[in-house]
């Protein structure tokens, strides 16, 4: 772990960045626990993230999180992988060690973490649908498997990446692979919108009436990008509705825990983002 006297350099890396919320949640984290440390959003085009990682291996810095559209790519550009990375097939979290970069994925602890600590919502012996079979999707799949749903769906506008996440997971669970076409005349818990549809303005193409009587409506983006399925989840009947950005935060504050050594309060820092 760096020393807490020492500034250590971090960033965000993606393309765009300059939106990121990142740079003040970890700076709320740094106040918190005494932490001297500087935390950047670096604009870094795919075709120039190996080379730039390279630099920043050289120059000392001692970790970044990834954004869109990094987090696969970086995968193989690590030394080392955590379970959760290996399981995900994407990093969102680089940790230097003096032989290169270990790449982690803290989504999924940070998705648990905001609907059963900050929503209140119940996991366990819940039908659960995952829409979209990306990066995003896979990334917490194992973490909600790890609360013992009734039923964990996957699905996708195709079967094929469904079933390929299925079979890859299946010594984890039994995730059920559908279309989301198919979903017509089933009844969710809780469904969580893992697509990127909502930075176009859109939803993904789903049947109506998905949603069970007291049902949870997520989406793992934030602000405008969720807008679109929470407006829809919203005229389906859905009881609770939240955007990603308590996950945003719980996922910076495993990061933090992986860099520092240190459990941040992450509370209060969601109620400010909540408020600005």
């Amino acid at each position: 772990m760096p020393d807490a006297n020492t500034t250590s350099r971090y960033a965000v890396l993606g393309q765009p960045v300059a939106h990121s919320k990142s740079p003040l949640i970890h700076a709320r984290f740094a106040a918190q626990a005494h932490q001297s440390l500087r935390y950047e959003a670096i604009e870094v085009a795919p075709a120039d993230l190996a080379t730039a990682l390279a630099a920043f291996h050289a120059e000392g810095w001692q970790g970044f999180n990834l954004t869109l559209p990094h987090k696969t790519a970086a995968m193989a550009l690590c030394k080392t992988h955590s379970e959760a990375a290996e399981r995900a097939g994407a990093v969102n979290t680089l940790i230097r060690t003096e032989e290169g970069w270990h790449g982690d994925n803290t989504d999924g602890t940070g998705l648990v973490r905001d609907l059963t600590r900050n929503l209140g919502v119940t996991i366990k012996g819940k039908r659960i649908a995952v829409l979209g079979a990306g990066g995003a999707a896979r990334g917490i799949l194992a973490p909600l498997l790890a609360e013992i749903p009734r039923e964990l769906v996957i699905s996708n506008r195709n079967p094929w990446k469904p079933e390929d996440i299925a079979a890859a997971l299946k010594p984890l669970g039994n995730i059920v692979p559908r279309t989301h076409l198919s979903l017509k005349g089933d009844r969710f818990d809780l469904i969580i919108n893992a697509t990127s549809a909502g930075h176009h303005g859109e939803i993904p193409r789903l049947p109506p009436a998905l949603f069970a009587t007291g049902a949870v409506a997520y989406d793992l983006n934030y602000g405008k990008a969720a807008e679109p399925f929470l407006g829809w989840a919203r005229a389906q009947g859905a009881s609770i509705v939240s955007d990603g950005l308590g996950m945003l935060v719980e996922q910076a504050a495993e990061a933090f825990r992986l860099w520092r050594g240190i459990n941040p309060d992450t509370a209060a820092v969601v109620a400010e983002l909540r408020q600005g």
